[in-house]
Order: C-alpha cells, then structure tokens, then sequence
C-alpha cells in the first residue's frame, strides 16, 4: 500500500513536468486526467519495451553480439514508445481541427441566420448543436456545459481556448467578445465568417495552382518516363539479347506503384481542408 502511494504522488509530481497535458487532453477529447494518461503511457511503455527488448536479444544473439546493448535498448525503447503516446494526442487533436475547419463556415452560417431570425444567442446554440458533424457537436458541448449551471460567457471563453480549430476559436471569441461588451452578435459574426470564406476562397485558388504543378510533375515522372523507358528498354534488349526475367518486371512495377502511391499521398497533402 505505501508502495502504491509513492508511485501514485511520483506519477503526480511528473504530470507538474508537462504543464500542457491537461490542455492538451481536453483539446483532444480524452477523458483522463494527466496523472492517469501518464500512468497509463508509463505501463504501455514498459510493456512494450520489454516485447521489444525481448526481440532483440534474439537479434542480438543471431548476430553474435554483446548483449550489454540490450541495456541501452530497453532505455530507449522505453522513451521512444512513451513519447509516442503525445505523438497519439498531437495527432488526434489534429484531426479533430481539420474536420471542425471544414465545417465550420456551415455552423457559423447557420448560427448567423438563427440569430437574424430573432432567435437568442442560447436558442441559437442550442438548434446549432442538433446539427450533424464534429463542429455542431463541439456547439454541442457548448450548450452542455451551459446547462449544467455554467454563464454562457464562462463557457464561451472555455470553448474558445480548448478549440482544436483556430477557425472556429475566432468564430467564439467574436461571439463572446460581443456579448462581454453587450452589442449586437450578428455583425462581429457575420464579419468572421466572411472573412472565414475569404481565407477559404485563397486557399483554393491556391490549391489550383499547386495542383497544375503536381499535375505535370506526375505525367512526367508516373506517366510518360514509365512508359516510354520501358518501350526503350524493350527495345534495346532485343538488339543486344539481353534476356528480361520475369523478377524484372515484378520490381518495375512494384516501383511503378511506389511512384503512384507517392503521388496520390501528395495530393492529398495539398488538398485544401474546406468543404465545397
């Protein structure tokens, strides 16, 4: 029991060692305080490096060498499959963002039109919500936490600082800001979501034209270099007699497909995060 004390006030005084972990879960979603995420991280970690360690040492011993490295190998093991677990919340709170950015023109779209049809602001929230999607379910949260007793000006300003989406934090703090200075919410709102689609409009035409780019970039190098080097090749080994094994053809078009997937990984990358 003193044992299981000691580990439980360790694993609290590490959690004062990453200040932005509990933003960070709440950003991402993840219903666990620090002191349980690192316990957990710090189990899956040990876990994990001992699997790994364990592996090694068969490595090790089939390559005749030391085993003193699996010393250093369990060490960092260890850290790299603890550090992996911020990489999971990183990555989670990413995604969160682009779908949120990608709908959040509809939302504040819709919120504006409630609000012109003299709808209050909590009236508003509230059919906001019942709408489809992760930003309508943020909106969602929203309301929640101003049901539970909350001021909507509270529970504004906390939504606006654990928003994953820059986009959607200025939409809420437009809102916020108006309601703290008593004016009316629907031009501060209106003026965000213009500017909004704005900033959505340039990154199009900006996608344009990076597509145009990819676009001949790929026909050169997926296309036209493919094709026409292997009709040369063709060509040349029948003048020479040189023979083309079947292994040949396999690599070329595992390459042909690497080439392919690379491409398709880079359109995707460039492809702006609006929903048009």
């Amino acid at each position: 029991m003193p044992e299981a004390v000691k580990i439980i006030n360790l694993i609290s005084r590490l959690s004062l060692k990453f200040p932005s972990l509990k933003k960070e879960l709440l950003m991402a979603r993840i219903k666990m305080q620090p002191s349980e995420f690192l316990q957990k991280s710090i189990r899956d970690a040990a876990i994990f490096s001992v699997v790994l360690t364990f592996f090694s040492f068969f490595i090790l011993d089939k390559a005749k060498k030391s085993k003193i490295l699996l010393i250093p190998a369990l060490i960092i093991f260890f850290f790299l499959v603890f550090r992996f677990s911020f990489l999971k919340i990183r990555a989670s709170i990413s995604k969160r963002a682009r779908e949120i950015d990608r709908e959040v023109l509809f939302v504040g779209r819709y919120l504006l039109v409630k609000l012109y049809s003299g709808r209050p602001l909590l009236n508003a929230l509230m059919e906001t919500s019942s709408g489809r999607g992760v930003a309508a379910k943020y909106i969602k949260e929203i309301v929640d936490d101003i049901e539970t007793g909350n001021p909507i000006e509270k529970a504004l300003e906390d939504a606006t600082e654990y928003s994953p989406s820059e986009k959607l934090k200025k939409v809420l703090f437009q809102v916020n800001n108006a309601l703290k200075l008593g004016i009316d919410v629907t031009k501060p709102l209106e003026s965000v979501i213009h500017d909004i689609s704005v900033e959505q409009e340039l990154d199009v035409k900006k996608y344009g034209k990076k597509l145009n780019s990819v676009v001949i970039f790929y026909m050169l190098m997926a296309v036209v270099i493919p094709s026409i080097g292997m009709t040369m090749f063709i060509v040349v080994s029948s003048f020479i007699n040189f023979s083309i094994s079947f292994r040949v053809f396999l690599m070329v078009l595992f390459l042909i497909v690497m080439i392919q997937l690379v491409f398709i990984s880079v359109f995707r990358a460039i492809r702006p995060n609006v929903n048009i």
